[in-house]
């Protein structure tokens, strides 16, 4: 976030671009613990209650990563007047998806 915020700031599309092509990477950490954590609640049930204060703590840190990531979307517009299409945008499938399962 504070990366974006500085782009913002200082008007660098290079920087701002950084942010928007990291966003695959935040994914890929969210969905790497959200297993971890499942598989330490399935060994182990008295787990559940915290792995699942953590999931909630990760999946808003992944939020967060996507609204950085719209933010630089933001900054790329005003610096180039050009939108960025969706189909570009960097995503990571969610935990459970068919992509993942390969």
């Amino acid at each position: 976030m504070k990366d974006v915020l500085d782009a913002y700031t200082a008007v660098e599309l290079d920087r701002a671009m950084s942010v928007w092509s990291s966003d695959d990477d935040v994914d890929e950490h969210y969905n790497s613990l959200f297993r971890e954590l499942l598989t330490y609640m399935m060994g182990d049930p008295r787990t559940i209650s915290a792995c699942a204060h953590l999931l909630f703590m990760a999946k808003n840190l992944e939020r967060i990563g996507d609204h950085a990531t719209n933010v630089a979307e933001f900054i790329h517009y005003e610096i180039t007047g050009d939108e960025l299409d969706d189909a570009e945008r960097p995503r990571s499938p969610a935990p459970g998806d068919d992509a993942n399962d390969s």
